[in-house]
């Protein structure tokens, strides 16, 4: 077999214990087994397992090669009081893992009626992912994780077990969530938040150096962000005065350009800085 030669996967195979309503759309390859429960809407990508006690409702996608294990509730009306019963939908990407007892709920109207997990991200033991989030890809969610509505998580973030967010809070790609943090405002991209309520402390040197960013970056990242969050000034002061030294830097423009489009909550700062907010 050449290497561009496709394999063909196998007819899905429900176990004889398994519930799996009229409608159900299972592509080749799916498994899934005793005593889960799949939705008249649900559409299971190519190779996507579902272990026992699964349970999937809902208009919900499920990207090919996605694992889900026991006892996980996935695609179950919003839990928003606001909540009428409207046809929203829940979207969960390729090559993800979503361990025992994980919930995620679908959007509602006011979030644009779509919560969406991206691809390759691990989601672990009891965490909960809630309406109208927006997780990026290679997201790590550890156990007991909770995510409250419209959060956005970007690409290749993780937060420790047992961390929260606020509703509406924006944690930026390649940051970096302590264990047990409660973080009520916006989280950089490539920041370390600590801490209950959660504040900076630093930049996620380990996840940038295992992610094979430059020695060159990584010290130019660093010198931005003590320009950027100094005492002197206001923080939208400092924001211009580092994008005025460092306009060649991808990175901190980044930073800079997640800072300037502002969000709901304020950004998360070092607890010795004063402003909370630009």
């Amino acid at each position: 077999m050449t290497a561009s030669a496709s394999v063909t996967l196998p007819s899905p195979q429900v176990h004889p214990l398994a519930l799996v309503e009229k409608g159900a759309i299972l592509h080749n390859g799916v498994v899934i087994g005793p005593f889960c429960h799949v939705g008249a809407n649900v559409t299971l990508d190519e190779g996507v397992h579902l272990h026992s006690h699964v349970v999937v409702a809902g208009h919900t996608t499920i990207g090919k090669r996605t694992r889900i294990f026991p006892f996980a509730s996935i695609g179950h009306e919003p839990q928003d009081l606001k909540f009428r019963g409207e046809l929203s939908r829940l979207e969960i990407g390729e090559d993800c893992t979503l361990r025992e007892g994980v919930t995620v709920n679908p959007g509602t109207a006011s979030g644009g009626l779509l919560t969406k997990i991206g691809n390759r991200c691990t989601i672990l033991a009891n965490a909960h992912v809630a309406h109208d989030c927006q997780v990026g890809d290679e997201v790590i969610l550890v156990n007991n994780v909770m995510l409250a509505g419209h959060c956005q998580i970007g690409d290749c973030a993780i937060m420790g077990g047992g961390s929260a967010s606020h509703q509406f809070v924006r944690i930026g790609h390649h940051a970096m969530i302590g264990g047990l943090a409660g973080v009520e405002n916006d989280v950089i991209p490539y920041g370390l938040a600590m801490g209950n309520r959660a504040s900076l402390a630093g930049l996620n040197l380990v996840g940038l150096r295992r992610r094979g960013f430059s020695r060159e970056a990584i010290h130019e990242l660093r010198r931005a962000y003590r320009l950027l969050f100094a005492f002197e000034g206001t923080l939208t002061e400092r924001v211009e005065d580092v994008a005025s030294e460092f306009s060649h830097q991808e990175q901190v423009g980044e930073i800079l350009q997640f800072i300037r489009s502002g969000g709901e909550r304020a950004i998360c700062t070092p607890r010795e800085t004063k402003d909370a907010q630009a």
